[in-house]
Order: structure tokens, then sequence, then C-alpha cells
């Protein structure tokens, strides 16, 4: 069995490796996208999209990592990290500055 991650610090570049192909961060990033329309749209009309935020967040992730990545989703091993690491991920993406996170970690961008 492998050794439990204890730290954040460790857990990152884990991570980082658990998503290591590009159609798996497409896919997060689409479903972490749609979180925040969720959001806005319970804000704006309706508590009920609220719902849609997990499902659109978790929804688009494990598809990934069953369909794409074929591995096991950090999230149920390492909730909060993972949830921490989705947004970290999704705002490094999207402010074009994962690459160097991806490279240290071992992952081909």
């Amino acid at each position: 069995m492998a050794r439990a991650i204890t730290r954040y610090a460790d857990f990152w570049p884990y991570y980082l490796r658990e998503h290591g192909k590009p159609q798996t961060r497409a896919l997060h990033y689409a479903g972490t996208a749609l979180t925040f329309v969720a959001l806005a749209a319970g804000i704006a009309w309706n508590a009920w999209w609220f719902i849609a935020v997990p499902l659109a967040g978790y929804g688009f992730a494990w598809g990934a990592h069953f369909g794409v990545e074929k591995n096991r989703p950090a999230t149920f091993t390492y909730p909060l990290w993972s949830l921490a690491s989705d947004y970290r991920m999704f705002f490094l993406w999207l402010t074009g500055r994962l690459g160097p996170h991806l490279k240290q970690a071992g992952v081909a961008a």
C-alpha cells in the first residue's frame, strides 16, 4: 500500500501527475468553469442552480479520470486538497502559469 500524503506540498505534484493527460485537464477546466456559471445562476436567478455546482465540477472531473486518465480520482482519498488543487490548477491554467508546475511534477504540458 502506498504511503499516505501528509503535506499539501507533497500532494500538489501528485495531483498534477494524476492529471497528466491534456484531455483530463481540459475536462476539469470545463467542469470548473461550469461551477462558476452555476454559482452565478444560483445567485442571480434561483437557488436550485446551486445543485449544479458539485454536479458540474465532479461530473466532468470523475468522467475524465474514469474515461480518459483511467485512474481513481484523488478526491476519494484527499477531498479538501483535491478541491483546492482543482481550482488552483484552473486558475494557473487560465493565467498561463501552469506549465512550470507541470514540468516540476514531471508532466509533459
